[in-house]
């Protein structure tokens, strides 16, 4: 990070914020959750501090702050939600170095149409896309397709394995379509009237228990060649998965020694998949709640509790406290192997805000964040080279 030996720091854009009382909030804008303007104005907010990259959430069914509910058995929060990818298509314009990643779920979409869809948001942007992978076992999700029998995946001998491996397959069919073309396959050459050469298009022809994917891609290799591919991961099967087919991997440690155990635990993933040499960053995933003294956020995250009606918990550890608290865990747990951290404001704009205003100030003050971006690609901001195409001579 030219000079700057501190963590990346990525924010979680999710609708009014991670606490499903966060639309409530004074300052919550709800009637502009769906709205151009909206996101623009977070990713904007992001990119003044010199944030790495946003993450846009997304799903395929409505979403409960709890899976043990149904969508029936709450009228109290944000249920729907924008498609990430055109989100991050819409707002990368007005942006000119911060990164987007959505999320997409990969159990019922096609990589074809990923590919292209990330491919395009990286024209778009410059070279700044990347795309958070999920795989999906909810049967409200399988029955919006019909393709597969509801729940199946969840229970079955062998069913998380298969969900995973899917992914990677996946994944790997996304690479070789980003790889069809090759980077000066475009001649655009009037005089002769060529403006393609076919022989450097190439068909990937993959073929595995999922997918049959002939090629080539209908879109040309992306600025950064490869878009960043990234997934979140609790356990041992997530792990296997961003070990062999991710550039970066989202992770939920609940304290420093954790951290390090999951950094481990990763990288004997990594080594097992024959990619010991390759970077991987390890990122980890906090909910945050700040405020000026730690007794005011305490306070805060309370009240949204008592208006949700539980005390909110999540994936990841819950920080309550003040920016230079939690500057003080993001440089202790980066001593223990994590390479940047994943942010998800509790409420949205108050947290994001405290994160752009406050966290990044109390960071660059020891030294530990950029001042101005230094690379205009997101594989750039994070030191990751622009692979060679697997397919060019």
């Amino acid at each position: 990070m030219a000079g700057v030996s501190g963590p990346r720091i990525a924010v979680a854009l999710d609708g009014a914020g991670w606490h499903p009382a966060a639309w409530r909030e004074p300052d919550a804008r709800p009637g502009e959750l769906f709205t151009a303007g909206y996101w623009a104005d977070l990713v904007g907010e992001a990119e003044a501090a010199k944030l790495d990259f946003v993450t846009f959430e997304d799903s395929l069914s409505l979403r409960t702050d709890s899976r043990a509910e149904t969508v029936e058995d709450r009228d109290d929060i944000v249920q729907g939600r924008l498609d990430a990818v055109l989100i991050a298509s819409r707002v990368a314009p007005l942006t000119s170095h911060l990164g987007l990643v959505p999320t997409a779920v990969v159990t019922h979409t096609e990589p074809f149409h990923l590919s292209k869809a990330i491919a395009t948001l990286d024209y778009v942007s410059g070279g700044r896309a990347g795309v958070r992978v999920q795989v999906s076992g909810h049967g409200d999700e399988y029955r919006h397709f019909g393709r597969r029998e509801p729940g199946a995946g969840r229970t079955e001998p062998g069913a998380l394995t298969d969900l995973f491996d899917e992914a990677a397959d996946y994944v790997e069919v996304l690479r070789r379509l980003w790889d069809s073309w090759e980077d000066d396959a475009e001649i655009r050459d009037v005089a002769t009237g060529r403006f393609v050469d076919r022989g450097k298009l190439h068909y990937i022809d993959f073929t595995g228990r999922w997918f049959s994917v002939k090629g080539p891609s209908i879109t040309p290799r992306p600025p950064q060649g490869q878009p960043l591919v990234s997934a979140l991961a609790h356990s041992a099967e997530p792990y296997r998965l961003a070990a062999r087919s991710t550039d970066l991997v989202y992770v939920t440690p609940s304290e420093r020694a954790d951290a390090a155990a999951i950094v481990g635990r990763v990288r004997a993933e990594q080594e097992h998949a024959g990619r010991a040499e390759d970077p991987l960053h390890v990122f980890g995933d906090l909910v945050v709640f700040l405020d000026e003294t730690e007794r005011a956020a305490a306070d805060r995250k309370a009240r949204l509790d008592e208006r949700a009606g539980a005390e909110y918990s999540s994936d990841a550890t819950v920080f309550t406290g003040t920016p230079a608290g939690l500057a003080d865990l993001l440089l202790d747990w980066h001593e223990a192997g994590l390479s940047g951290f994943r942010l998800r404001p509790g409420t949205v704009p108050h947290d994001l805000t405290a994160i752009t205003r406050g966290l990044v100030p109390e960071l660059r003050g020891r030294g530990a964040f950029r001042r101005e971006y230094e690379a205009d690609t997101l594989r750039g901001l994070l030191g990751l080279s622009r692979p060679t195409n697997r397919y060019a001579a």
